[in-house]
């Protein structure tokens, strides 16, 4: 190791193995591996890795992520700023917040709207990234404010809501990976403390019951596509399609299924039998078998329907 690097983040770390932090279990070593426990741990990685030129990815919970199994040649940050506090109908939370723990605190305090998140096993800052939503709901319903450190001039800002350019699982981090989340401010609003736990229970039970959560994954692998289908031979193949159409949304494991993928496997990869958005680790899983269930997926829907899926999951270490 560089012996200028680590007299300055000295609790840098060398070659682990990325599977061991991801939701997924797959993934090679990062060159270097750094835990930033508080705000000033991040900015100080974040300076170094400017200063001798390494690529840098932020980890927060592991979901939602396919790391190549040559793993990261630069600085991988993980990001353990956690914590959250209330201030009237506001709640302030650190970006590697748990989804989970910010479900339970909500509750806690009779703040609702953030029941569909108990379970997710990802962070805060991955649900503002990637706009998460389930059961309707979207995480940018709630979201007043963002804190972030621009990497290109090490500066801090807050972004508005608008600022954010929230769409469909997708936001303005996605595009400028030079904005790193820090901490986001919402919006909430008081309920019954029981009957947000009653929901939270419901929808928990319905994840355990649909999902395979048995299994490692990444979640949900592809978009639901917002899309009409207009070809009337396959309306009337597959009769499903004309509700679809009304909403203007069609799920990706119902495509993935009826084109007869599901339960597919490629070495240890499988597109579960459960539901098929979900690719599953049986346990010897490499990121090549992933990605060519991923290939194999996105062909068939698009010869059969016409339909591009679009991955949900985020590709780490690939191109490097």
């Amino acid at each position: 190791m560089n012996p200028k690097i680590k007299k300055i983040l000295p609790e840098l770390r060398e070659n682990v193995l990325l599977k061991d932090y991801t939701t997924f279990k797959i993934g090679g070593p990062a060159k270097y591996f750094f835990v930033a426990r508080e705000k000033d741990d991040l900015i100080r990685a974040i300076e170094t890795a400017k200063k001798f030129k390494l690529p840098v990815f932020i980890l927060g919970g592991g979901s939602n992520l396919l790391i190549s199994d040559k793993g990261f040649k630069g600085l991988v940050i993980k990001l353990q700023v956690t914590g959250c506090n209330t201030q009237g109908d506001k709640i302030f939370v650190f970006a590697g917040m748990s989804l989970t723990g910010l479900a339970d605190f909500a509750a806690q305090n009779g703040f609702k709207g953030f029941e569909w998140s108990a379970g997710i096993p990802g962070t805060v800052g991955g649900a503002i990234f990637g706009n998460a939503q389930a059961f309707g709901d979207k995480i940018s319903d709630l979201v007043e404010s963002v804190e972030v450190l621009d990497t290109k001039t090490l500066k801090i800002k807050k972004l508005s809501k608008k600022q954010c350019r929230f769409s469909l699982k997708n936001s303005v981090f996605k595009k400028n990976k030079n904005l790193v989340i820090i901490s986001i401010v919402f919006y909430t609003q008081k309920d019954d403390k029981e009957k947000i736990k009653e929901k939270t229970k419901e929808l928990l039970n319905y994840r355990k019951s649909h999902h395979p959560i048995s299994f490692p994954s990444a979640g949900s692998t592809f978009v639901n596509p917002e899309v009409k289908i207009k070809n009337k031979k396959l309306l009337e193949k597959f009769p499903e399609l004309i509700e679809a159409n009304k909403i203007g949304v069609i799920r990706s494991g119902y495509l993935i299924e009826k084109v007869g993928l599901k339960g597919k496997k490629i070495g240890g990869a499988q597109i579960s039998e459960q539901h098929a958005n979900f690719i599953i680790n049986l346990g010897n899983a490499k990121a090549k078998d992933v990605t060519a269930l991923i290939g194999l997926a996105q062909k068939k829907v698009k010869e059969v329907f016409g339909v591009s899926l679009e991955e949900e999951v985020q590709f780490v270490g690939f191109k490097n």
